[in-house]
């Protein structure tokens, strides 16, 4: 059910910029703090061989929720501030799990709390799949929240990664949102993310001068993760599911290649397709460079699907980017050929 598109929707631009000023001056201001107290030590899942400052994500989420909450207010359009609120809770538990590494448990009953307080908001004749009884498909939506949130947690383990991901994502949620597919706030907060993540890019281009840590990745997962099910819920699952399909795919391949080889999945490890590309002789600029161009393509075949009717065409637009991300995670996995 696509959304009436409204003048409000063009403000998610302007967030866009106003996000990234602020997530720049931000940073830069807090990067004395991250260096004093915030060192990230190497180990066996890190990409870096030396202590470098992490908890940018601070930066980044506050950016983010401030330029949602303030365009949201000054509009006075529709909000779901349960979602702003589940993402500041989240980033606090990130904040911790940075200082002080938390239990497991511990940390999947916070997403568990985030995750349940966003489904919680939703109203009850909305249905992504019409099968079966309602708290079947919540529970399962319950699930796959935590599971992406800890995904993009996994996926933020190189320099420039993640903003490889989600400025794309997060570009095609706003131009979706522009063609009526989504209201104005997820909109807005979209722009705001992928705004937040532009000013914190040249901090963490390799070699990175500073990481997210997990104040960052777990929020970000988790406003992604609200994005895509709002529009998920407007009959635009194709598009959903292709947007963060590369994470998807390399995050779940991995876990279920460790689950099946007796390891413990959620220990640190250097075994992702991103990761093995580095130890097969990709840089880090070509690894995340060809994930970003991926994700170009992914959002483009995303947009295109919601742009005809035929399901067919939407099947085919999977199949082709599902075809495409196969091709990179087997170029990933294998030894680069050098030129003779």
């Amino acid at each position: 059910m696509p959304v009436k598109l409204s003048w409000e929707l063009l403000w998610s631009l302007p967030a866009i910029v106003i996000a990234a000023a602020l997530s720049l001056v931000l940073t830069w201001l807090l990067m004395p703090l991250l260096q004093r107290y915030a060192l990230a030590m190497p180990n066996a899942r890190s990409s870096h061989k030396l202590p470098t400052p992490q908890g940018a994500g601070i930066a980044v989420i506050a950016a983010t929720l401030v330029t949602t909450a303030a365009f949201v207010s000054v509009m006075r359009t529709e909000a779901s501030f349960y979602a702003l609120g589940a993402t500041f809770f989240i980033a606090v538990v990130g904040a911790a799990d940075d200082i002080r590494s938390l239990p497991v448990l511990v940390r999947l009953l916070a997403q568990a709390i985030a995750v349940g307080a966003i489904l919680s908001t939703w109203p009850g004749d909305i249905r992504i799949f019409p099968l079966g009884p309602p708290w079947i498909e919540r529970t399962g939506l319950l699930l796959a929240g935590i599971w992406f949130v800890n995904l993009v947690n996994f996926m933020d383990g190189l320099d420039w990664m993640t903003v490889a991901e989600a400025v794309p994502i997060t570009g095609a949620i706003v131009a979706l949102g522009l063609l009526g597919h989504l209201p104005p706030m997820t909109a807005i907060a979209a722009g705001a993310l992928g705004g937040a993540l532009i000013g914190f890019a040249p901090f963490n281009r390799p070699v990175a001068k500073v990481f997210l840590g997990d104040v960052g990745s777990l929020p970000i997962g988790l406003l992604l993760g609200w994005c895509l099910l709002e529009l998920a819920s407007r009959g635009q699952f194709a598009a959903a599911l292709l947007l963060p399909l590369y994470y998807l795919a390399d995050a779940t391949i991995t876990m279920l290649r460790r689950l099946f080889a007796g390891e413990t999945i959620w220990a640190a490890h250097r075994s992702h397709f991103y990761q093995r590309a580095t130890n097969n002789g990709f840089s880090v600029l070509g690894v995340v460079g060809t994930v970003f161009g991926l994700n170009l393509v992914l959002a483009a075949l995303a947009i295109a699907s919601t742009l005809v009717a035929s399901f067919t065409a939407k099947i085919i637009a999977l199949i082709a980017g599902a075809a495409i991300v196969g091709l990179i995670l087997f170029r990933f996995s294998r030894p680069r050929r050098l030129a003779p």
